[in-house]
């Protein structure tokens, strides 16, 4: 079904997979008459030619990409252009989608989402941007739509910015990414390893996209395959693939922990172009006659089968068929698997109430967003559901399509009547079932989703009050064939099935009717509107030549997600007030955590007003350990900075949300100390936010509670030391070595100034 090559491998003409690398020049000497050469066949990728094709560094190995667009929704964009803002710009330089799919449910909070999307309507008028209203589209699906073009990429402040199967390679960040593009700098990083994703046969009927995308992610993320890497899908098997199948795919690509995502175009890619009225923005894109890739994931497409993710990750990915074989076994690891994952005694997960009479119950079914609200998935839900009825039980049947065109479609065309029929309620656009903003199940419901992401609590319950929910992915076609069996588990592969294919026609006007473009027609009249809940960023201090770091929260999880280190849901409407939004952090993992932190904080905001901290209860005795550390007897405490940390195994797995960076910072933490870094957007999070992504090997030399005191940090850095020496503070004192790995020299100035928005006003 799925086989992983950990090497080079050399693929000829797109299709011809050679893994021994003593056969490489063997082989291309004989097929195509040339020398083979390593460094020309890593040319050969499609990656190569994009990201050169948008390299503004004279070094091909380390990159300084700019990008054609960028793009945010409306839990995003008005931190971006407020940091921008004061940082100087005055006009967007290039196109900047404000989409508003995230924080559409305006009575939450009162006036305050609603104040955001008048924010970002009136910056896409004064600076140039482009203005998607609220329930019109999701952020990816107009992306898809509009913006997309082959051989394009696109910058995003959300972490499922992927249009690969559309040719354009899109990357998700944290806002500060985005900051850099608004003032004219570059995205900075080294060359990605790039894996082939090579596709062969054809899926089999009753097998969709979630259903392929949920096997790769099993294969690859638990052994960080494809981790910060390009994924590159190539293969005969492309062509047996709609394009939809394809986005409905590669969006899930961020789940497998990979940097971004590319696909070869064949003409059915030349049909949607044509299809949206964009046809110029097509053309063919493969790989060379010799390309040479880092690593092969093969993938049989025919031996797939309807799967299904069960709580708590997309990765933990079982067939149906196993699932319905041995369900008490499975259910019983995770429901004692929980017990780690929830460290309240309040939490009690009950999988095995949901099996009844042999069979598997579920209360919930959700088709929705960027991977599941696409005209093909819910066609396929139509045909499977056509004449037939939900019940009146428990079981309920949501279906949110990705954007306004495509709900008029499948009005027009009669799936929408088919759908109500049946019993299934269809919803405008919004993300909100994604992130526990809409839909969110009763404490103990079980709910099955075309969406992202089935991370504990991200569906909207809060384990830390003793509610719990769970969420498990599965494609539209068997959560179909589920509800038409009353929401009890049925693969569609067990049912009869006959797929329309119905033919999508894209209705442009709906867009020019409603989106507001203004690329390039920027109006500096134009006042901001402001809500009072937008609020400005406050003062951080630039890094002092010593720290004192307090790990005021230490997790011994195998993954920390950034939903765990600031909820979404019910925190999504203060995403524009940074302070009233930094109340909320850890608050689903550590509720002990903001009280902890501004003690913390409180210490250094008495050192900065000039207080001496040795008048500190707590920390006299701290600094008598300091000074018992040969060559600094006499140091002046007054020039330690204090500030707090974190550990934690893995974090920042999930969203590209900077607010899991910016809180902490906010509250005052200097650095996170950790084994690894789940993904590459959290860590350039922590250093756009001025804090320090310190490695540990032996977690066990730090605890709760531990001092540790790191002197000369701040040369350290400016030197980009590999190792750095430090000292965990107490009756005894222990020597302990951290690292920083890899930064770059802009990575150096932000840290040292502080944060991005620092750096940025030192250079105005």
């Amino acid at each position: 079904m799925v086989k992983l090559v950990n090497s080079n491998v050399l693929i000829l003409n797109g299709r011809e997979l050679i893994t021994d690398k003593n056969d490489f020049q063997a082989t291309v000497s004989s097929r195509l008459g040339k020398d083979f050469s390593s460094s020309k066949a890593r040319q050969g990728t499609i990656t190569y030619k994009i990201l050169s094709s948008h390299n503004k560094s004279e070094s091909a190995d380390f990159l300084k990409l700019k990008f054609d667009s960028i793009t945010s929704h409306d839990i995003t964009y008005v931190g971006i252009i407020q940091t921008a803002r004061a940082s100087g710009m005055d006009k967007f330089p290039i196109p900047y989608v404000l989409t508003n799919c995230h924080n559409s449910l305006c009575a939450v909070g009162g006036t305050i989402n609603e104040d955001d999307h008048k924010f970002a309507l009136s910056a896409a008028q004064k600076y140039g941007g482009i203005y998607v209203p609220p329930n019109l589209a999701v952020i990816h699906s107009y992306n898809r739509e509009m913006m997309a073009k082959c051989g394009g990429m696109i910058l995003g402040s959300d972490s499922h910015t992927r249009y690969g199967a559309l040719g354009t390679m899109g990357v998700g960040e944290g806002g500060g990414e985005l900051v850099k593009q608004l003032l004219g700098q570059t995205y900075d990083m080294k060359y990605p390893q790039v894996i082939a994703i090579y596709l062969k046969g054809r899926p089999n009927p009753g097998v969709g996209p979630h259903d392929v995308a949920l096997t790769i992610i099993k294969a690859v993320y638990n052994n960080n395959f494809v981790k910060n890497k390009v994924m590159e899908f190539i293969g005969e098997g492309v062509s047996s693939l709609p394009v939809e199948f394809r986005n409905g795919i590669d969006v899930m690509t961020t789940e497998a922990g990979c940097w971004s995502s590319i696909w070869e175009t064949d003409d059915l890619v030349r049909d949607y172009y044509e299809t949206h009225g964009r046809l110029g923005d097509y053309k063919k894109i493969k790989p060379e006659d010799m390309a040479l890739y880092d690593g092969l994931v093969e993938v049989d497409l025919s031996k797939i089968k309807p799967s299904i993710a069960l709580p708590f990750h997309p990765s933990n990915v079982y067939t149906i068929e196993e699932l319905k074989e041995s369900a008490k076994d499975i259910f019983a690891d995770i429901e004692k698997n929980s017990r780690e994952v929830f460290s309240s005694n309040d939490v009690h997960i009950d999988l095995m109430s949901k099996i009844r009479d042999g069979q598997i119950h579920f209360d919930q079914g959700i088709i929705v967003g960027c991977a599941g609200g696409t005209f093909d998935n819910i066609m396929a839900a139509a045909d499977i559901l056509r004449g037939k009825s939900i019940g009146n039980g428990n079981f309920s049947l949501s279906i949110y399509p990705g954007s306004q065109p495509t709900y008029l479609e499948l009005v027009r065309n009669g799936a929408v009547a088919d759908l109500m029929a049946a019993g299934a309620l269809i919803k405008p656009a919004f993300c909100g079932p994604c992130f526990g903003a809409g839909d969110t199940p009763a404490n103990n419901e079980f709910s099955i989703r075309h969406s992202t992401r089935n991370f504990p609590n991200r569906e909207g319950s809060k384990p830390t009050e003793g509610q719990v929910s769970m969420v498990a992915l599965m494609d539209a076609r068997s959560i179909a064939a589920t509800a038409a069996n009353k929401g009890i588990l049925t693969a569609a592969d067990e049912i009869d099935i006959s797929i329309s294919n119905k033919k999508y026609f894209f209705d442009r006007s709906i867009y020019e009717k409603r989106v507001y473009n203004g690329w390039g027609k920027e109006d500096t009249t134009v006042e901001l509107v402001y809500g009072p809940n937008i609020k400005d960023w406050p003062s951080m201090p630039s890094l002092t030549e010593h720290v004192l770091l307090k790990v005021i929260t230490y997790i011994n999880d195998p993954v920390t997600t950034t939903d765990e280190i600031i909820p979404s849901g019910e925190t999504s409407s203060y995403r524009s007030n940074p302070q009233k939004l930094a109340e909320f952090t850890f608050s689903r993992k550590d509720p002990s955590y903001v009280r902890k932190a501004k003690e913390v904080l409180n210490y250094e905001l008495l050192r900065e007003k000039g207080t001496n901290p040795e008048e500190i209860e707590e920390l006299k005795a701290i600094y008598d350990s300091i000074r018992k550390i040969e060559g600094f007897e006499g140091i002046n405490v007054q020039e330690i900075g204090i500030g707090s940390t974190i550990y934690a195994n893995k974090p920042g797995d999930g969203s590209a949300r900077e607010y899991a960076a910016s809180c902490q910072r906010i509250l005052g933490a200097w650095a996170n100390i950790a084994k690894e870094y789940a993904t590459k957007r959290y860590r350039s999070n922590l250093i756009n936010w001025g804090i320090i992504p310190f490695l540990i090997e032996d977690k066990s030399l730090i605890g709760q509670d531990d001092f540790i005191f790191i002197p000369n940090i701040k040369s350290s850095i400016l030197n980009k030391n590999g190792q750095i020496k430090a000292y965990v503070l107490g009756e005894k004192i222990r020597e302990i070595t951290l690292s920083i790995g890899s930064l770059t020299d802009k990575d150096v100035e932000i840290l040292v100034s502080g944060s991005l928005i620092n750096y940025n006003k030192n250079n105005l």
